[in-house]
């Protein structure tokens, strides 16, 4: 089971590491550049200076919030799904269960499990695709 959830977060990192390398990078580059900006004149008070930071870093943070977002959306369905291999097995187990029908059972949820982390992993093509739609349009 250690190697299938190595398995999510190892996908979920590449998925990742793309988005930072292709959208979320340039984006930060851009907030800087701006922030830079906003400090250039003398003349700004220390309220319109923070004020123009803050709007250089909105598109950064809605982005960051909108891949947090969707991060925990995918994370809740392979959980669900795994609850369900739970529920589907705690179904079957009798408080009789011998031995030999309880390991068949605990073969069963790990067989179950694995088809949830198989299923959920040729999700994120589908979802880099659409995260990487959403934040283009972003900019």
């Amino acid at each position: 089971m250690e190697g299938a959830q190595a398995r999510v977060q190892d996908a979920v990192n590449s998925m990742l590491n793309t988005l930072d390398r292709e959208h979320l990078r340039k984006m930060q580059a851009d907030m800087y550049k701006c922030s830079a900006k906003c400090c250039e004149n003398p003349k700004s008070s220390l309220e319109d200076v923070q004020r123009c930071v803050d709007q250089c870093s909105q598109p950064v943070n809605k982005a960051q919030s909108f891949v947090h977002n969707e991060l925990q959306n995918y994370q809740g369905r392979l959980q669900r799904c795994a609850m369900d291999c739970q529920d589907k097995i705690r179904d079957k187990v009798k408080p009789d269960s011998a031995d030999s029908e309880v390991s068949k059972y605990k073969g069963e949820m790990e067989t179950c499990v694995l088809k949830c982390v198989d299923s959920h992993i040729d999700l994120l093509p589908s979802l880099l695709k659409r995260m990487k739609e959403v934040l283009s349009k972003g900019k």
